[in-house]
């Protein structure tokens, strides 16, 4: 259902290595780059994360309460993804844990640029 998510970034560079590293075991990888705004995904025709240096040239900003969740397969799979989220520099903003009863587990980190992602899975 979702083809993409954009989201700004001030350091393409930075932010391309960081995704890229992130979901290397996914077979991420910049599918599409002109510049301004690169694409990062297995390859097209799948869900992709759209990395853009805004266009009004202002500062890129995180939105309030916009968040990109990545599912994951077990709880120690959101775990992994956590530890190398941090290890890659991001900020914690939620260690992994259950959150909704018995039925959502998850963590959460702040980019580069504040964007915050979560990694998830249901159970």
């Amino acid at each position: 259902m979702i083809g993409y998510v954009t989201i700004g970034v001030s350091n393409m560079e930075t932010a391309k290595k960081f995704y890229c590293d992130l979901f290397a075991d996914k077979g991420a990888k910049v599918v599409i780059d002109s510049g301004r705004i690169a694409f990062v995904g297995a390859k097209r025709g799948e869900p992709m994360l759209a990395l853009c240096e805004p266009y009004d040239k202002a500062a890129a900003t995180s939105g309030n309460g916009v968040m990109i969740a990545f599912p994951a397969e077990t709880k120690d799979d959101v775990s992994v993804m956590y530890d190398k989220a941090i290890a890659l520099g991001a900020k914690d903003d939620g260690a992994p844990g259950q959150r909704i009863e018995d039925r959502f587990y998850g963590a959460y980190v702040r980019d580069a640029d504040n964007n915050k992602l979560c990694f998830y899975v249901f159970g």
